[in-house]
């Protein structure tokens, strides 16, 4: 018995651990652009169920039997999608999508030894940068240095001097150069229409699961090309905050600590209890 209650609460320990670490994750990117947090929710583990005497009919209003787990463990660690709010910066590199569903389309720089190509994922955060090549263009990179992809799925590139830029209609931008000349480029952007089945990668980058083949992912996102662009809705000038909510983190995060220490304080009354037992002579 007292072995295990204390294999009991040392499981629990161990789940309650990683939800601080999802909770703290969640508050230290409060001030991330696009970051979309994630809670955890918890289930049993497998339990032993011992049943009455069957003679013994006393009513009651509990189930029949005694119940002996094992602890709980995270069940479900779900990501929340829903938007930020907008905050203005009227910087004409920051954008931000108006539709919860929508991602940018981002190659991530991993050059790999092997030849292969260049992982490419998804991101909501759009506070942008330039990154100057030796031929006096450049390219449009997010804040790790990963290039942002076109409507072609090439990374943008821009081919002189930015003046300003202005969001048109169905993700394309309107760019001015300081030598009078203009151009348009379209963003490459993806329509998540089953968010949940993301995978969250690092940061704010999301990819498919590994197991992807193995689900049914059929309809759960889309290129959204030629008139499907219409569903687009972006704004330059502004970016999207962090979907934290801070006071529900801070709550979540006292709870859990609280569990935390009940489970090791049940540890440590289990020992004890061994301790006595064993100085029984």
């Amino acid at each position: 018995m007292v072995n295990r209650t204390m294999l009991s609460a040392a499981n629990t320990m161990s789940q309650l651990q990683s939800k601080i670490d999802i909770i703290g994750n969640n508050l230290a990117n409060t001030d991330t652009s696009g970051y979309k947090s994630k809670n955890a929710t918890f289930g049993e583990l497998l339990y032993q169920q011992f049943n009455n005497d069957k003679a013994d009919e006393a009513p009651r209003q509990t189930a029949l039997g005694i119940r002996m787990g094992v602890g709980a463990q995270i069940a479900q660690t779900q990501l929340v999608t829903k938007q930020g709010s907008l905050k203005t910066t009227d910087r004409y590199l920051d954008f931000a999508f108006t539709d919860e569903n929508l991602f940018f389309n981002v190659q991530m720089n991993n050059h790999q030894l092997d030849g292969e190509p260049a992982q490419i994922v998804w991101t909501r955060q759009g506070d942008f940068q330039l990154s100057a090549n030796d031929d006096g263009t450049s390219n449009l990179v997010d804040e790790s240095g990963n290039y942002v992809l076109d409507a072609d799925g090439e990374p943008i590139q821009f081919k002189g001097d930015l003046k300003d830029i202005r969001m048109d209609n169905n993700g394309v931008m309107q760019v001015a150069y300081t030598d009078g000349s203009t151009e348009r480029i379209a963003f490459s952007v993806t329509k998540v229409n089953r968010p949940e089945i993301l995978s969250h990668l690092s940061g704010t980058y999301f990819t498919l699961p590994e197991n992807a083949v193995d689900l049914d992912v059929d309809g759960a996102m889309e290129q959204l090309v030629g008139n499907n662009r219409n569903q687009i809705a972006l704004e330059n000038g502004v970016i999207e905050s962090s979907n934290v909510d801070t006071s529900k983190e801070m709550s979540d995060l006292i709870q859990t600590q609280r569990s935390y220490q009940f489970n090791a304080r049940t540890v440590s009354m289990a020992d004890q209890m061994m301790g006595l037992v064993n100085s029984i002579r």
